[in-house]
């Protein structure tokens, strides 16, 4: 049950997070940059793009739990009783959790690829 639920969040915090920091960064770059807008409004923005962008990446959920079917990650053969025991519902929440938060980590590959830009920014200002 905890690899069933771990495995395709692994893949949904990946992209979540490896979109969100690509996109974001280059929409930051150039709308706020052409804008000129200040930092609070920035600040503002960047929470209206997270929020554009992580609904975004939710739609991919169904692709990241198709993929994870076709490798073979099966479903749990759990009696009706078994999955209302709360050792399963724990186990379930802890495979979500554990999974996106390794995902997400994975996810923050694109940052390694930033850093020139930033300081570049930073000289100009």
């Amino acid at each position: 049950v905890f690899f069933h639920n771990a495995l395709p969040f692994v893949g949904f915090g990946f992209l979540d997070n490896a979109i969100m920091i690509a996109a974001g960064t280059q929409i930051e770059l150039s709308i706020g940059v052409v804008l000129g807008i200040s930092t609070m409004a920035g600040k503002y923005c960047q929470i209206q793009k997270c929020l554009f962008l992580f609904s975004s990446s939710s739609s991919l959920a169904g692709y990241v739990e198709a993929l994870a079917s076709r490798l073979g990650l099966s479903i749990p053969d759990l009696t009706p009783k078994q999955a209302d025991m709360w050792q399963t519902r724990l186990s379930a929440h802890l495979g979500k959790a554990i999974g996106v938060t390794i995902g997400c980590i994975l996810g923050m590959f694109p940052l390694l690829f930033f850093g020139d830009e930033e300081e570049k920014l930073e000289e100009k200002n």
